[in-house]
């Protein structure tokens, strides 16, 4: 137990679809239970997924108001019973796939009366109650900017190489869309020397970044046509592996149809709740695969050690990824800014303690 617990927390909570996020102090349960850990946070990252959410793309949300965000670093400042992986004063990273230990229920705030809900894990609020088993404990001198990375974006895009695409040295990939989790697909496929990559997106900033990243050839879509010039940069080259991060449909269609009879197509962006594609499916009786990403089949306890290793060695460059810092207070701000492109690379919401 700690002499510092508190007893509230301030938090950015999702209150109605399509609309800013409502700031406001929540009050944290009195007690934990079995599985559940008190989490001081430093950083929440912001993704793509929370934009997703927060427009209702999985279609009606019964769970409102709630709380969001699933990539994040902290400290532990108490467990519940039954907790075994992490102890009091452990530096931890904040993630969704499932790890070691408990798979918690999820806790509940109060909020003027209210019920605020949450799942296993949140990290828009500046302490958090979080199941076990989304806890993975990291040295404590660790970059905990960088560290917040390991939560999702750096996990899930470096999975979708190794794992979801099985990417083969020499094979050629097209990464459409360029942001955290896309920004980190271009790395680990440069990482395994695919040849050539192609990244895609409509905004410059994002395919600069890219470039940095290891993309060889990059394609805004907002300003040539994306299938044409894919064709081009591949000069004669079968297309052996695309990677969708935007959930479109008519990209995902053209996804399939650009990759070789026995290429592979990987779904890492979800479509809007009723929104279908149409293929000519003979190809995946032949070797062909589409498939869906599900976090890189990333496992936490294994994966975000060595991530971390590998940017203290210098082989992965992940500080330049960060590209924005905001306060809890500017979170709604920062989200605009990865509607309209202006913030390129991933935002941290930084927590003021």
């Amino acid at each position: 137990m700690t002499t510092t617990r508190p007893s509230r927390a301030n938090a950015a909570i999702l209150t109605e679809l399509r609309q800013p996020l409502t700031l406001a102090e929540i009050e944290i349960p009195d007690q934990l239970a079995a599985g559940q850990v008190l989490v001081r946070l430093f950083y929440s990252g912001i993704c793509g997924s929370q934009l997703g959410e927060i427009d209702g793309v999985k279609g009606h949300d019964p769970y409102l108001p709630h709380l969001l965000g699933h990539e994040g670093s902290g400290t532990v400042l108490e467990t519940g019973p039954g907790v075994r992986h992490v102890q009091v004063g452990d530096t931890v990273v904040l993630h969704w796939r499932k790890g070691l230990g408990i798979d918690a229920v999820p806790a509940s705030y109060g909020w003027d009366g209210r019920r605020v809900n949450a799942g296993q894990v949140t990290t828009f609020n500046d302490h958090a109650v979080v199941s076990e088993n989304r806890l993975t404990r990291i040295p404590s001198d660790s970059d905990l900017e960088v560290a917040t990375l390991f939560g999702c974006a750096v996990t899930t895009g470096f999975g979708v190489v190794q794992n979801d695409a099985g990417l083969r040295i020499g094979e050629s990939v097209v990464v459409f869309g360029a942001g955290g989790v896309g920004l980190n697909i271009v790395q680990a496929a440069k990482l395994v020397s695919a040849d050539p990559i192609i990244a895609v997106d409509l905004h410059d900033g994002r395919l600069d970044l890219a470039r940095t990243m290891g993309a060889i050839h990059t394609i805004n879509a907002r300003t040539e046509d994306a299938a044409s010039a894919i064709t081009l940069a591949l000069d004669g080259k079968p297309l052996d592996v695309f990677i969708d991060n935007t959930g479109n449909p008519d990209i995902i269609a053209s996804g399939y149809e650009l990759t070789h009879a026995q290429g592979r197509v990987i779904l890492v962006g979800v479509p809007k709740a009723g929104n279908a594609t149409s293929i000519f499916t003979l190809p995946l009786h032949f070797g062909k695969v589409l498939t869906g990403s599900h976090g890189g089949g990333t496992v936490p306890e294994i994966d975000v050690p060595r991530y971390e290793a590998m940017y203290r060695k210098g082989r992965i460059r992940l500080k330049e990824l960060i590209t924005h810092h905001v306060p809890l207070d500017s979170i709604n701000d920062a989200i605009a800014g990865m509607r309209d492109g202006s913030i390129s690379g991933r935002v941290l919401v930084e927590f003021d303690h």
